[in-house]
């Protein structure tokens, strides 16, 4: 996909605050780190579009990125060790809950996960979460330039069966450092536009 225009839109925390218009939207779910805006920019050919942050945490809005006048990234917060009181950690489960729930223009989630490590318990809570909504899911396993190419395969495997993945899901092995899986993200969402 030929990248034109790229505009960060809002920062929501309630559904008032979205966006308007019927726009396919694609959310991304993951641990705090994993690499959610490093994908954005590789997906959007930007440098530094997201901000990336070496503390987790950072993002506590839903962060809607509308590209090309055709569709949105909603960067979601991210979970896990963010080092945030437990009351915020509450809000922002509410806030998801209720984006991922209630929001007719989300087509699916991109579920982010680290290829190098087993995903957590959070991300398969997270897998799981989003199958029982019955939300289409991509599995987008990051890092891949930080293993050898010879050992992708093995840690697909380890994270498909880890997140017990249904054969509808597809786990797509990406590098936000040498853009590997970026065309195959981008095919494999052009089906829920």
């Amino acid at each position: 996909m030929k990248i034109t225009n790229v505009e960060m839109v809002i920062s929501a925390v309630k559904p008032e605050q979205y966006p308007a218009g019927q726009l396919p939207e694609f959310a991304l779910a993951g641990r705090s780190n994993v690499g959610k805006s490093s994908f954005i920019n590789k997906m959007i050919n930007r440098k530094n579009f997201a901000r990336t942050s070496s503390k987790p945490g950072k993002t506590q809005t839903l962060n809607f990125y509308r590209i090309n006048d055709a569709l949105y990234f909603v960067d979601v917060p991210g979970y896990g060790f963010a080092k945030v009181s437990k009351t915020e950690r509450e809000a922002w489960g509410k806030m998801i809950e209720t984006y991922f729930t209630t929001r007719e223009q989300l087509k699916a989630a991109l579920l982010i996960v680290d290829l190098r490590h087993p995903p957590t318990k959070d991300d398969v809570m997270m897998y799981e979460f989003l199958k029982h909504y019955n939300i289409p899911t991509l599995v987008i396993a990051t890092k891949a330039d930080k293993i050898p190419r010879g050992k992708w395969q093995q840690h697909a495997k380890v994270a498909k069966e880890t997140l017990r993945l249904i054969p509808d899901d597809e786990l797509i092995i990406f590098s936000a450092e040498t853009g590997q899986g970026k065309d195959e993200a981008w095919g494999a969402l052009q089906k829920w536009m």
